[in-house]
């Protein structure tokens, strides 16, 4: 009997022990693999995590970052982010009324994007690309419809200005984004594929970053902030915000070749939003400094080129004549290390510094010449060449369909004409119908210099039934319109 008893104890025993062995080395670590595999699913993949010992010597998980992070930020910023329309008409030929004599018509078309309420009186940021080309816009806003008005538009940084009536609106704090670090949080809030009031989580991934994406500017200012979270057509103008819900960026672009997103977009940063903002509701147009220099960056090949030992800084690839820089004595080949105390070491960190500043403010540029390290205080000048406040001096012609702007002195010379009146804000009318487009710049109507918008309306009006019209579209090529009325 005692024989039986201690068998029967011995196989409970064992089975215990089997059990707890089988547990061990195969169910847990299968629960461990499916735990990573949900995990690397969900939108918590990216939650970073502590790795531990327990007192039984297995490692724990423990997450360093509460979701309520994530859900307080999203709690302060969605309220600011408002729904933006743009209806405009897109011109279109009725084929079978054109065959008996008839013409074109207009069809209705409407775009969105997102916008950020910058002040409690009804101040909003968005893209410039969001609200080009508009007849009439509409921000929405806790299901209320609203018009908008252009206050201000800046195509060198994306970003425009629009007005809405109203009041006590829950405006959104600002950030310095030059306080951001890479790695750092932020959700991206906006309206992808209309789908109003989405957060979307991601971290910094870069900083400064310059991809020749705005067009329809010769002075373009692009230092973005690079992020993984989730944007898409519809996100544009919306905000990007840290786990504060402070904006620290409006989101503009992403990186793909499907036009959905493919795990980079790119943000303005705040730091530049808030000067590119004040200046369009102080002055309604943004007061542009400039050195009267182009730089480029350095690397390996541009070193051996100039003799150059270090890759620290950039180049000054050429000097506009009677420029701040050139009556200051700058020269090709110097090197720009430094704008005040601010070190540069890309072309976006000299676009990004410099965009803060106004004409007649004075900067100090440390640089080096053929080794030697030297400074010089400049002071800043407008497009125009002078220290004054630029005032926006358009021309608009609701015939034309367009705004026109006469091209500053600066402009010019870059692009190498001595004339020119650009085109901008198109809407319906005989420019948009003819096939011109945003930033394009009027050099001749019919072998005849323009210089001055007055003179475009004036010759147009006088023209005979056949019209060319010669200039430099927005990308500097030359181009050429030739019709009939």
């Amino acid at each position: 009997m005692k024989k039986i008893a201690f068998q029967i104890v011995l196989g409970l025993l064992s089975g215990v022990l089997g059990a707890a062995l089988y547990y061990e080395y195969i169910i847990l670590p299968k629960q461990i693999a499916w735990q990573d595999a949900v995990l690397s699913q969900s939108n918590y993949s990216k939650i970073p995590v502590t790795i531990t010992k327990g007192r039984n010597g297995q490692d724990t998980l423990s997450n360093t970052l509460a979701p309520s992070d994530f859900i307080q930020a999203s709690q302060i910023a969605t309220p600011s982010v408002v729904y933006i329309k743009n209806i405009s008409s897109q011109q279109a030929i009725d084929w079978f009324d054109w065959y008996f004599g008839g013409g074109n018509y207009g069809s209705r078309v409407i775009s969105s994007g997102s916008g950020v309420i910058y002040s409690a009186d009804g101040f909003i940021i968005t893209n410039n690309h969001v609200i080009e080309g508009a007849e009439s816009i509409e921000v929405i806003h806790n299901k209320k419809t609203y018009k908008a008005k252009i206050i201000g538009r800046d195509p060198s940084t994306d970003l425009a200005v629009l007005k809405i009536e109203a009041r006590n609106l829950p405006n959104i704090r600002l950030a310095r984004s030059r306080d951001v670090q890479v790695g750092e949080w932020v959700l991206a809030v906006g309206n992808p594929f209309n789908l109003t009031s989405t957060v979307t989580a991601g971290i910094v991934s870069a900083k400064g970053r310059a991809l020749q994406l705005i067009r329809g500017s010769r002075f373009p200012i692009e230092s973005f902030i690079q992020t993984d979270a989730a944007i898409n057509p519809g996100n544009s103008g919306g905000a990007l915000v840290n786990l504060k819900g402070e904006l620290v960026g409006i989101n503009t672009a992403i990186l793909s070749k499907t036009g959905s997103y493919a795990g980079y977009g790119f943000a303005v940063p705040s730091d530049i939003v808030a000067k590119v903002v004040s200046d369009l509701i102080q002055f309604g147009e943004v007061q542009k400094a400039f050195l009267g220099i182009e730089v480029i960056d350095i690397n390996s090949e541009i070193a051996q080129e100039y003799g150059l030992k270090e890759l620290d800084g950039v180049l000054v690839d050429r000097v506009m004549k009677e420029g701040a820089g050139f009556q200051a004595g700058l020269q090709k080949g110097d090197v720009i290390l430094k704008i005040n105390q601010e070190p540069i070491n890309s072309r976006a960190d000299f676009d990004e510094n410099l965009s803060y500043f106004r004409p007649g403010d004075e900067v100090t540029i440390t640089y080096k010449r053929k080794g030697k390290l030297e400074q010089k205080k400049i002071k800043l000048t407008n497009q125009q060449g002078t220290t004054d406040a630029s005032k926006k001096n358009v021309l608009s012609d609701n015939d034309l369909g367009a705004d026109l702007e006469k091209v500053p002195k600066i402009e010019l010379e870059k692009i190498g004409i001595k004339n020119g009146v650009r085109i901008s804000n198109l809407r319906r009318g005989f420019f948009k119908n003819n096939g011109f487009e945003e930033g394009f710049i009027i050099i001749r109507i019919n072998g005849v210099e323009v210089n001055e918008p007055q003179q475009v309306v004036e010759l147009l009006n006088k023209s005979p039934r056949r019209i060319t019209i010669e200039g430099i579209d927005r990308y500097g090529s030359t181009a050429y319109y030739s019709f009939t009325r």
